[in-house]
């Protein structure tokens, strides 16, 4: 992509990026999908690979009356960061979030107890961190490959949308039309847009891992719960506390009314030994629906591309993407994904290869 002027950030949920993740991944999971189905029908898979959104469309396509959920940290973890960037606690804040995995928007933020609308403050905090007044606590604390993330997108996303959204600026800047754009490259560095950063991400996490691995043959390394979901859910599951997260689950009861009963939508989910209950929520507001509806585009065609052997849904797929569509002709477009099928070889289906 970057050959032909298309720049990305993470690459592995949406755009061109995220559609060629789907192609070599979601077979894989189709495979641990029909192995489920005849095996342990009645297990709960909790599933936590990217491109989620389009890996759950296919699994509940597949196999629709399996107990798959897929999970994301983006709705915690961005609640958390909020709450500090207004100077409370994380467990002092409560709010309601629905949407699609990474475009997700907090409908309501508020303080326990008193039940203030932090709205207003996060307002005068997107303003500040939008103008270079101040910076987010995300900024501040350096990631583990040593970059710091600027918030800026997010923030300035909430002064024009109303809301704030759940993934970082890094992934939401390529999921939109109006950050990357190769004619105004004025725009990535007044955001701080971190291009091309997974392929450091990557480089730093095969070193770290290979870093552990070298610690498990000497020491027993120390094991400690995090703010992640899974052993939440899997102790209520087993007859301990009774949970709430957002988990990403078929629309096909239209838990969120305006959106596709064809999507994958993250939405709260109740969890005890019964079971896990997906909530319904009320219908969102127009706009935000309309930003998830174009992500949604690119996530079903990439999964009937797969589903059912069409390589030109994945020319579809990627002609719809925001980021795609805003910066590349048609021509480019198609020769982009030719030399990009090409140059995955076997880790595609055969059929998308033809």
């Amino acid at each position: 992509p970057k050959k032909y002027g298309l720049r990305q950030t993470i690459a592995d949920t949406l755009g061109v990026g995220g559609v060629m993740r789907a192609l070599r991944t979601v077979p894989v999971l189709l495979d641990i999908a029909d192995d489920v189905a005849e095996l342990c029908p009645d297990a709960t898979w909790l599933q936590y690979v990217n491109p989620m959104a389009m890996n759950m469309m296919a699994i509940a396509a597949r196999h629709p009356g399996l107990k798959a959920v897929g999970l994301c940290h983006s709705v915690q973890g961005t609640a958390a960061m909020l709450a500090r960037d207004l100077g409370e606690k994380p467990e002092d804040v409560d709010f309601d979030c629905a949407g699609i995995n990474h475009v997700a928007f907090y409908t309501r933020f508020e303080k326990k107890g008193s039940g203030e609308d932090l709205y207003p403050r996060l307002r005068e905090v997107a303003k500040q961190v939008v103008g270079g007044e101040r910076t987010s606590t995300r900024t501040e604390e350096p990631m583990d490959h040593g970059k710091n993330m600027p918030e800026k997108v997010r923030y300035e996303m909430l002064l024009r949308l109303g809301h704030f959204v759940t993934e970082s600026s890094e992934h939401f800047s390529e999921y939109v039309p109006w950050f990357i754009k190769s004619h105004q490259p004025e725009l990535v560095e007044r955001f701080g847009i971190p291009l091309d950063d997974y392929i450091d991400r990557c480089e730093y996490a095969t070193t770290k891992w290979q870093n552990i691995a070298a610690k498990m043959d000497e020491e027993k390394l120390p094991a400690e719960r995090s703010d992640e979901y899974a052993s939440h859910i899997a102790l209520a599951l087993a007859g301990g506390a009774p949970a709430v997260f957002n988990g990403n689950v078929a629309n096909r009861d239209l838990l969120i009314p305006n959106l596709p009963a064809s999507a994958c939508v993250e939405v709260p989910c109740d969890v005890d030994a019964k079971g896990i209950r997906p909530r319904k929520v009320a219908a969102l507001p127009a706009h935000l629906a309309a930003v998830m509806q174009t992500n949604i585009n690119v996530q079903e065609l990439a999964v009937k591309a797969i589903l059912e052997g069409r390589r030109e849904h994945v020319y579809h797929a990627v002609m719809l993407d925001p980021h795609a569509g805003a910066e590349l002709s048609l021509d480019q477009i198609w020769q982009m994904v030719d030399e990009m099928i090409a140059a995955h070889g076997d880790y595609i289906p055969a059929a998308l290869r033809a």
